[in-house]
């Protein structure tokens, strides 16, 4: 017979320029058993992906709308310019925003950096992506400040880059539905905040086992009963209700559970 029960899997989402590698290689060492999938989606769109149970999990950029969404914080980024090779800003180690007054910085539909005034001069049109303003970076048309890790996700052996020191910083939080911070997820915050296989920090039991037992549950409690009570105890449990070990250290004091003709300590003396 075939099991109804859905065997428990991970769905993670990630923003461009977020490399969850070293965070998925630990996930299949400790969780073999739960196959986590990875969900490559635009900046913009994370948070409604998240909202919609689409993912479990996502790494998102801030800022986002976080309406209904937990997060915390990984990494903030380095904000680049993105430059020719042959560019006069690639003869220095770094520049100011006030350094690219005179330059045309593209402003890409999908920027992530939350600026209050951007620098430098405005192009005619705003690049539909990133990619398409790193085009035309190499067309010569104009130049591109944005996190460091899309400057490499997008790298050109003609062009380079430089961190601009008073730029807006990218921020990269894990985010999940607020209401669905479940075991599994509980298992990703701890791997991705570096906890030990052997912490025991949220860890009630097998992730993958609450999963299943969850899906089991609503069958087990309308299984009616057998009709039976009391009878032997067998195995370990001491007889107490539901099969739990006993309580430690109460074993042998008196009470209504406690056997006949027990010692009750040392007699009172004579009044």
């Amino acid at each position: 017979m075939t099991s109804s029960v859905e065997s428990p899997s991970f769905r993670l989402a990630y923003v461009p320029g977020v490399t969850p590698t070293k965070w998925v290689r630990i996930w299949n060492e400790r969780l073999p058993e739960v196959p986590l999938t990875l969900v490559g989606v635009p900046a913009a769109e994370a948070p409604d992906m998240l909202r919609a149970r689409d993912a479990d999990a996502g790494f998102v950029r801030l800022p986002i709308d976080r309406t209904d969404l937990s997060a915390i914080p990984l990494y903030t980024e380095t904000t680049v310019v993105v430059i020719p090779k042959d560019h006069a800003v690639a003869a220095v180690e770094e520049v100011s925003a006030a350094d690219l007054a005179e330059e045309t910085v593209l402003h890409p539909l999908d920027d992530t950096l939350d600026w209050e005034r951007l620098p430098g001069r405005p192009a005619l049109e705003r690049p539909a992506t990133t990619a398409d303003a790193i085009e035309l970076v190499a067309a010569g048309i104009g130049v591109l400040v944005v996190p460091q890790s899309l400057a490499r996700l997008h790298h050109r052996k003609d062009l380079t880059y430089r961190p601009v020191l008073d730029a807006p910083e990218s921020r990269v939080v894990l985010s999940w539905p607020e209401e669905e911070t479940t075991d599994l997820v509980e298992e990703f915050i701890g791997i991705v905040r570096g906890r030990t296989v052997n912490s025991t920090r949220g860890r009630r039991q097998n992730p993958a086992e609450s999963a299943r037992k969850g899906s089991e549950a609503g069958g087990a409690a309308r299984k009616p009963g057998s009709g039976k009570t009391g009878g032997k105890t067998t195995g370990k449990t001491g007889g107490r209700p539901g099969g739990g070990k006993p309580t430690p250290g109460r074993a042998s004091r008196g009470g209504s559970g406690g056997a006949k003709g027990a010692k009750r300590g040392k007699p009172r003396g004579r009044g």
